[in-house]
Protein backbone atom coordinates (compact mmCIF):
# COMPACT_ATOMS: atom_id res chain seq x y z
CA UNK A 1 0.00 0.00 0.00
CA UNK A 2 2.82 2.48 0.15
CA UNK A 3 4.28 3.00 -3.17
CA UNK A 4 8.26 2.53 -4.04
CA UNK A 5 8.23 6.51 -5.12
CA UNK A 6 6.85 7.88 -1.71
CA UNK A 7 9.23 8.54 0.65
CA UNK A 8 8.56 6.96 4.61
CA UNK A 9 11.16 7.31 7.22
CA UNK A 10 12.10 3.97 8.69
CA UNK A 11 11.16 5.59 11.99
CA UNK A 12 7.61 6.50 11.00
CA UNK A 13 4.65 4.43 12.48
CA UNK A 14 2.50 3.78 9.95
CA UNK A 15 -0.77 1.61 10.41
CA UNK A 16 -2.42 -1.20 8.88
CA UNK A 17 -4.16 -0.77 5.59
CA UNK A 18 -2.34 2.72 4.99
CA UNK A 19 -1.88 4.05 1.06
CA UNK A 20 0.66 6.48 0.71
CA UNK A 21 1.19 7.54 -3.29
CA UNK A 22 3.98 8.38 -5.39
CA UNK A 23 6.11 11.29 -4.27
CA UNK A 24 4.19 11.48 -0.86
CA UNK A 25 7.26 12.55 1.50
CA UNK A 26 6.94 11.15 5.73
CA UNK A 27 9.38 12.33 8.16
CA UNK A 28 10.48 10.78 11.38
CA UNK A 29 8.64 10.54 14.44
CA UNK A 30 5.15 10.48 12.63
CA UNK A 31 1.92 8.22 13.65
CA UNK A 32 -0.49 7.23 10.94
CA UNK A 33 -3.51 5.28 11.81
CA UNK A 34 -5.14 2.61 10.09
CA UNK A 35 -6.75 3.04 6.72
CA UNK A 36 -5.66 6.50 6.04
CA UNK A 37 -4.78 7.41 2.69
CA UNK A 38 -1.81 10.37 1.80
CA UNK A 39 -1.94 11.68 -1.63
CA UNK A 40 1.14 12.36 -3.89
CA UNK A 41 3.11 14.91 -3.26
CA UNK A 42 1.93 15.05 0.91
CA UNK A 43 4.33 15.69 3.16
CA UNK A 44 3.90 15.21 7.02
CA UNK A 45 6.33 16.36 9.09
CA UNK A 46 7.36 15.05 12.50
CA UNK A 47 5.26 15.23 15.42
CA UNK A 48 2.27 14.61 13.48
CA UNK A 49 -0.46 11.81 14.93
CA UNK A 50 -2.63 10.84 12.06
CA UNK A 51 -6.00 9.17 12.79
CA UNK A 52 -7.73 6.49 11.28
CA UNK A 53 -9.73 6.66 7.94
CA UNK A 54 -7.96 10.19 7.22
CA UNK A 55 -7.38 11.63 3.41
CA UNK A 56 -5.07 13.47 2.74
CA UNK A 57 -4.92 15.32 -0.37
CA UNK A 58 -2.02 15.85 -2.63
CA UNK A 59 0.30 18.72 -1.62
CA UNK A 60 -1.18 19.44 1.79
CA UNK A 61 1.61 20.11 4.45
CA UNK A 62 0.70 18.62 8.00
CA UNK A 63 2.66 19.73 10.86
CA UNK A 64 5.23 22.28 9.25
CA UNK A 65 7.35 24.59 11.51
CA UNK A 66 4.84 27.30 12.83
CA UNK A 67 5.10 30.32 11.62
CA UNK A 68 6.02 32.02 15.10
CA UNK A 69 9.22 33.99 15.85
CA UNK A 70 9.10 32.85 19.00
CA UNK A 71 9.64 29.24 18.38
CA UNK A 72 12.74 27.73 19.55
CA UNK A 73 12.45 23.91 17.98
CA UNK A 74 10.73 22.80 20.70
CA UNK A 75 9.21 19.62 20.65
CA UNK A 76 5.46 19.73 19.91
CA UNK A 77 3.01 17.66 18.16
CA UNK A 78 0.01 18.08 15.37
CA UNK A 79 -2.90 15.94 16.33
CA UNK A 80 -5.47 14.80 13.13
CA UNK A 81 -8.52 12.67 14.18
CA UNK A 82 -10.36 9.63 12.68
CA UNK A 83 -12.41 10.33 9.31
CA UNK A 84 -11.19 13.81 8.77
CA UNK A 85 -10.45 14.96 5.15
CA UNK A 86 -7.61 17.08 4.59
CA UNK A 87 -7.67 18.67 0.63
CA UNK A 88 -5.33 19.84 -1.50
CA UNK A 89 -2.59 22.10 -0.22
CA UNK A 90 -3.92 22.86 2.91
CA UNK A 91 -1.40 23.64 5.32
CA UNK A 92 -1.05 22.72 9.38
CA UNK A 93 1.36 24.10 11.68
CA UNK A 94 2.35 22.33 14.71
CA UNK A 95 2.08 23.78 18.29
CA UNK A 96 4.72 25.81 20.22
CA UNK A 97 5.70 25.75 23.45
CA UNK A 98 2.14 27.75 24.31
CA UNK A 99 0.36 24.04 23.67
CA UNK A 100 2.64 21.88 22.85
CA UNK A 101 -0.07 21.11 20.00
CA UNK A 102 -2.30 22.06 17.02
CA UNK A 103 -5.39 19.58 17.06
CA UNK A 104 -8.23 18.93 14.37
CA UNK A 105 -11.17 16.83 15.41
CA UNK A 106 -12.65 14.12 13.72
CA UNK A 107 -14.74 13.54 10.28
CA UNK A 108 -13.65 17.44 9.53
CA UNK A 109 -13.38 18.74 5.81
CA UNK A 110 -10.78 21.17 5.51
CA UNK A 111 -10.76 22.71 2.20
CA UNK A 112 -8.16 23.29 -0.11
CA UNK A 113 -5.66 26.09 0.81
CA UNK A 114 -6.65 26.49 4.03
CA UNK A 115 -4.37 27.34 6.50
CA UNK A 116 -4.38 26.47 10.42
CA UNK A 117 -1.90 28.03 12.36
CA UNK A 118 -0.06 26.39 15.21
CA UNK A 119 -1.80 26.33 18.60
CA UNK A 120 -5.17 26.18 17.08
CA UNK A 121 -8.30 23.81 18.39
CA UNK A 122 -10.83 22.59 16.03
CA UNK A 123 -13.40 20.46 16.99
CA UNK A 124 -15.19 17.61 15.92
CA UNK A 125 -17.81 17.79 12.35
CA UNK A 126 -16.15 21.22 11.41
CA UNK A 127 -16.07 22.36 8.19
CA UNK A 128 -13.11 25.10 6.45
CA UNK A 129 -13.80 26.44 3.44
CA UNK A 130 -11.89 27.14 0.78
CA UNK A 131 -8.90 29.42 1.28
CA UNK A 132 -9.91 29.93 4.97
CA UNK A 133 -7.21 31.63 7.05
CA UNK A 134 -6.89 30.58 10.70
CA UNK A 135 -4.30 32.30 13.27
CA UNK A 136 -2.82 30.88 16.23
CA UNK A 137 -4.33 29.89 18.95
CA UNK A 138 -7.68 30.36 17.82
CA UNK A 139 -10.35 27.35 19.62
CA UNK A 140 -13.54 26.50 17.02
CA UNK A 141 -15.96 24.09 18.75
CA UNK A 142 -17.64 21.49 17.19
CA UNK A 143 -19.94 21.34 14.13
CA UNK A 144 -18.84 24.88 13.00
CA UNK A 145 -18.85 25.78 9.45
CA UNK A 146 -16.12 28.49 8.02
CA UNK A 147 -17.14 29.74 4.53
CA UNK A 148 -14.73 30.39 2.03
CA UNK A 149 -11.45 33.08 2.25
CA UNK A 150 -12.47 33.89 5.97
CA UNK A 151 -9.88 35.10 7.48
CA UNK A 152 -9.46 34.68 11.93
CA UNK A 153 -8.22 36.44 14.22
CA UNK A 154 -5.72 35.08 17.03
CA UNK A 155 -6.73 34.06 19.99
CA UNK A 156 -10.52 34.31 18.61
CA UNK A 157 -12.76 31.67 19.47
CA UNK A 158 -15.67 30.05 17.64
CA UNK A 159 -18.79 28.60 19.21
CA UNK A 160 -20.24 25.74 18.56
CA UNK A 161 -22.82 25.10 15.25
CA UNK A 162 -22.20 28.80 14.30
CA UNK A 163 -22.17 29.74 10.63
CA UNK A 164 -19.98 31.97 9.56
CA UNK A 165 -20.13 33.70 6.21
CA UNK A 166 -17.78 33.62 3.09
CA UNK A 167 -15.19 36.41 2.88
CA UNK A 168 -15.57 37.25 6.49
CA UNK A 169 -13.07 38.83 8.91
CA UNK A 170 -13.45 37.08 12.54
CA UNK A 171 -12.40 39.67 15.19
CA UNK A 172 -13.94 39.01 17.99
CA UNK A 173 -15.59 35.56 19.53
CA UNK A 174 -18.75 34.00 18.10
CA UNK A 175 -20.80 32.86 20.60
CA UNK A 176 -22.84 29.34 19.65
CA UNK A 177 -25.49 28.48 17.54
CA UNK A 178 -25.29 31.73 15.17
CA UNK A 179 -24.31 33.00 11.78
CA UNK A 180 -22.15 35.43 11.73
CA UNK A 181 -21.17 37.75 8.41
CA UNK A 182 -21.25 41.79 7.21
CA UNK A 183 -18.58 43.73 7.87
CA UNK A 184 -17.66 44.70 10.39
CA UNK A 185 -18.72 40.86 11.47
CA UNK A 186 -22.72 40.77 13.58
CA UNK A 187 -24.73 38.61 14.10
CA UNK A 188 -27.22 37.57 12.05
CA UNK A 189 -29.34 35.40 13.42
CA UNK A 190 -29.51 31.95 14.86
CA UNK A 191 -28.52 28.96 12.49
CA UNK A 192 -31.39 27.28 12.19
CA UNK A 193 -31.01 25.25 9.49
CA UNK A 194 -27.99 23.87 10.20
CA UNK A 195 -29.45 22.82 13.94
CA UNK A 196 -32.63 21.20 12.39
CA UNK A 197 -30.21 19.51 9.98
CA UNK A 198 -28.60 18.45 13.48
CA UNK A 199 -31.70 17.25 14.89
CA UNK A 200 -32.64 20.71 17.14
CA UNK A 201 -36.42 20.75 17.98
CA UNK A 202 -38.18 23.78 16.95
CA UNK A 203 -39.32 24.26 20.03
CA UNK A 204 -35.41 24.06 21.20
CA UNK A 205 -34.74 26.73 18.79
CA UNK A 206 -36.76 28.80 19.51
CA UNK A 207 -35.27 28.64 23.24
CA UNK A 208 -32.29 29.66 21.45
CA UNK A 209 -33.86 32.56 20.19
CA UNK A 210 -35.25 34.06 22.82
CA UNK A 211 -31.61 33.68 24.53
CA UNK A 212 -30.34 35.82 22.40
CA UNK A 213 -32.80 38.78 22.08
CA UNK A 214 -31.95 39.58 25.89
CA UNK A 215 -28.09 39.95 24.24
CA UNK A 216 -28.65 41.66 20.93
CA UNK A 217 -32.59 42.98 20.91
CA UNK A 218 -32.82 44.59 24.30
CA UNK A 219 -30.37 47.27 24.71
CA UNK A 220 -29.10 45.70 27.65
CA UNK A 221 -25.00 45.28 28.14
CA UNK A 222 -23.51 41.77 28.54
CA UNK A 223 -23.62 41.58 32.45
CA UNK A 224 -27.48 42.63 32.94
CA UNK A 225 -28.24 40.56 29.49
CA UNK A 226 -26.50 37.23 31.32
CA UNK A 227 -28.59 37.97 34.57
CA UNK A 228 -31.44 38.55 32.81
CA UNK A 229 -31.17 35.47 30.99
CA UNK A 230 -30.29 33.42 33.96
CA UNK A 231 -33.59 34.68 36.11
CA UNK A 232 -36.04 34.88 33.22
CA UNK A 233 -35.36 32.37 30.62
CA UNK A 234 -35.79 28.29 31.20
CA UNK A 235 -32.48 26.07 32.46
CA UNK A 236 -31.25 24.05 29.54
CA UNK A 237 -27.65 22.31 28.50
CA UNK A 238 -27.89 25.09 25.41
CA UNK A 239 -28.65 28.27 28.23
CA UNK A 240 -25.37 27.61 29.85
CA UNK A 241 -23.74 27.10 26.90
CA UNK A 242 -23.88 30.51 25.59
CA UNK A 243 -23.57 31.97 29.16
CA UNK A 244 -20.51 30.17 29.39
CA UNK A 245 -19.38 31.09 26.35
CA UNK A 246 -20.09 34.63 26.86
CA UNK A 247 -18.54 35.14 30.34
CA UNK A 248 -15.89 33.30 29.01
CA UNK A 249 -14.84 35.50 26.57
CA UNK A 250 -11.41 37.35 25.96
CA UNK A 251 -11.64 39.65 23.48
CA UNK A 252 -15.61 40.21 23.57
CA UNK A 253 -18.44 39.04 21.36
CA UNK A 254 -19.42 39.82 18.16
CA UNK A 255 -21.67 42.98 18.18
CA UNK A 256 -25.21 42.99 16.63
CA UNK A 257 -26.13 44.06 13.33
CA UNK A 258 -27.23 48.02 13.11
CA UNK A 259 -30.19 48.66 10.64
Amino acid sequence: MIHPLAYVHPEAKVGPNVTIEPFAVIHHNVEIGEGTWIGSHAVIYEGARIGKNVKIFNGASISTIPQDLKFKGESTETFIGDGTSIREFVTISRGTSDKLKTVVGSDCLIMAYAHVAHDCTIGNNCILGNSVQIAGHVVIDDWAIISGTTAVHQFSRIGSHVMVSGGSLVRKDIPPFTTAGREPLSFCGINSVGLRRRGFSNEKINEIQDIYRYIYFRGLNHSKAIELILAETPHSDERDQIVDFIRSSERGIMKGFAV
